[in-house]
């Protein structure tokens, strides 16, 4: 006879924790809901770009600059919940704001999408999981994944791959062939659009893209790469969800610049519970996952630990 595999969540739902109707509940999705916060997120933008601008002939242009990347860059968390299409109740509306948040910062939104269900399937799983972020075994190893150069290295070579009609070993494993064609195209098309910019922009004579876009985006990314690796480094590397997945304790304005992904392990558990649920959902898991309290600053002590213990270990041998 087989063995029912226990989960974190059925482990939950059978101690009373959270029932199937209260479940279900949680995973109701709202148009309203998600066009009213998407309203304050665009002000928010706004309010960032009108700071930069302000800004214009000083220095304070730079920290103005770094501030709103810090926004811009938060559109991957705007658009990993659209690959969930947990943002909007109406599909098309996930898969419109998904395309511009992929055009912001160079990730297609549908090759994101087919890569992101692997790395759910496969969570925190060496050979499998195509997000995978290896845990740093030295200092400069930590640093160099900060500062965000491998990851844009990696992504114009990808995005300029697919161009090109070519997917690696690893990405033919999780993009359906018959996508292949559409991946190829999507990645030809986010390039001509960024010509298009940079042709209207030498013609006109106006760089202003670049002062509000480019370098800003170039310059928060270290901040996303800090967050991104607060999710699962560190942990251990087993299919475990409870093990394997870090859950966040931040303020107010990282929660609304990261849609609640903070509740990184919850989601893990229920990917289709909507993001403005998650923190219902927390409530009723906290017991049963593992939670940082101290938010990103006490998850990157734990990587910073791991570091220094593996080096001590070396050292002793």
């Amino acid at each position: 006879m087989s063995q029912q595999i226990v989960t974190p969540l059925t482990q939950a739902l059978a101690e009373g924790k959270l029932s199937r109707e209260e479940l279900k509940e949680l995973m109701q999705r709202s148009d309203a809901i998600s066009l009213r916060r998407l309203g304050v997120w665009v002000l928010v933008l706004i309010a960032t770009t009108t700071i930069v601008v302000l800004a214009w002939n000083s220095w304070l242009i730079w920290p103005a600059m770094f501030i709103h990347g810090i926004v811009l860059v938060h559109h991957f968390s705007l658009q990993h919940e659209c690959v969930h299409y947990t943002v909007f109740r109406t599909r098309w509306l996930n898969d419109l704001v998904g395309q511009i948040c992929g055009y912001i910062i160079m990730l297609p939104h549908r090759f994101f999408r087919y890569e992101h269900c692997d790395h759910h399937t496969y969570t925190q799983i060496h050979g499998d999981d195509p997000e995978l972020i290896p845990a740093p075994k030295t200092y400069g190893e930590y640093l160099l994944y900060l500062s965000a150069i491998p990851y844009w290295r990696n992504k114009f070579v990808e995005i300029f791959r697919h161009a090109r009609g070519q997917l690696n070993d690893v990405e033919r494993k999780f993009i359906p062939k018959e996508e292949y064609a559409s991946v190829y195209r999507d990645a030809r098309l986010m390039l001509s659009v960024y010509a298009l910019l940079f042709v209207g922009m030498a013609v006109t004579g106006w760089w202003g893209l670049i002062w509000l876009w480019i370098i800003p985006v170039i310059m928060g990314e270290p901040v996303m790469r800090f967050i991104r690796m607060t999710e699962h480094v560190g942990r251990p590397t087993v299919a475990q969800m409870h093990e394997n997945t870090r859950t966040n304790i931040v303020s107010m304005p990282w929660r609304f610049l990261c849609w609640n992904m903070n509740y990184h392990a919850e989601h893990h558990y229920v990917a289709s519970v909507p993001y403005h649920t998650l923190p219902k959902l927390h409530e009723k898991l906290k017991d049963h996952i593992h939670v940082e309290k101290y938010g990103y600053v006490g998850a990157h002590v734990d990587i910073i630990r791991h570091i220094r213990s593996q080096k001590t270990a070396a050292e002793g041998v």
